[in-house]
């Protein structure tokens, strides 16, 4: 069986970026996640170090620091919007910067993980991360996330394995949505709830 990540080394990897999983950290610390599967040393200068998939599952799997637990997320954290949350961060210039930068982050962890270079269509973490990975695509087109009174998206799981439901107050809003998520290397297809008769759409990350 293999150990479990020393206490500094859950810290390490905590502390990486909550989209690309870059890591910070000194020569050795990073060799010894290197060592254990956990981490991959960019080819590429500047050969900065990345969470792997084993990475990024430790940790959603480990438990938060005292530091963090039961608080908000470590500094330099980011969530994207998936709407009706009822504290989410505030709109504006310092929140439309964060939402480009995680954007262009997942942009460039998928050159860095697709064998072609390619940034067209989803990389393992979105695939891992549904939810986030959509809501992050609408919100960095300029999709209005939902207040938790109020209208605008909503992006929720499904018991599908690599699908979410994407709602949206009205027809144009939806057909938007999917324009959107198309774009990002998503599939969307529109579906009506039998019981209610809401629209929503069923996305899911393209292979090809």
């Amino acid at each position: 069986m293999t150990r479990p990540p020393t206490v500094a080394q859950r810290r390490l990897i905590e502390a990486a970026d909550p989209v690309t999983g870059r890591l910070r950290g000194t020569r050795t610390q990073l060799d010894a996640l290197v060592r254990r599967g956990l981490a991959f040393r960019h080819p590429r200068p500047p050969h900065d170090h990345f969470l792997t998939p084993a990475g990024h599952r430790t940790r959603e799997a480990e438990p938060r620091s005292q530091e963090t637990a039961g608080g908000p997320a470590p500094a330099g954290g980011f969530a994207a919007r998936v709407g009706g949350e009822e504290d989410a961060p505030r709109s504006g210039p310092a929140r439309l910067r964060e939402v480009r930068g995680a954007w262009q982050g997942l942009l460039e962890l998928r050159r860095m993980t697709s064998p072609d270079g390619a940034t067209d269509r989803p990389c393992g973490w979105e695939r891992t991360h549904l939810v986030r990975a959509a809501a992050l695509a609408l919100e960095a087109a300029g999709h209005r996330p939902a207040d938790p009174d109020g209208d605008g998206y909503r992006v929720r799981a499904t018991p599908q394995p690599e699908a979410v439901a994407v709602y949206a107050p009205d027809e144009p809003a939806l057909a938007a949505c999917t324009a959107t998520l198309e774009r990002a290397g998503w599939q969307a297809g529109a579906y009506t709830e039998p019981r209610t008769g809401v629209r929503y759409l069923l996305a899911s990350p393209r292979r090809a």
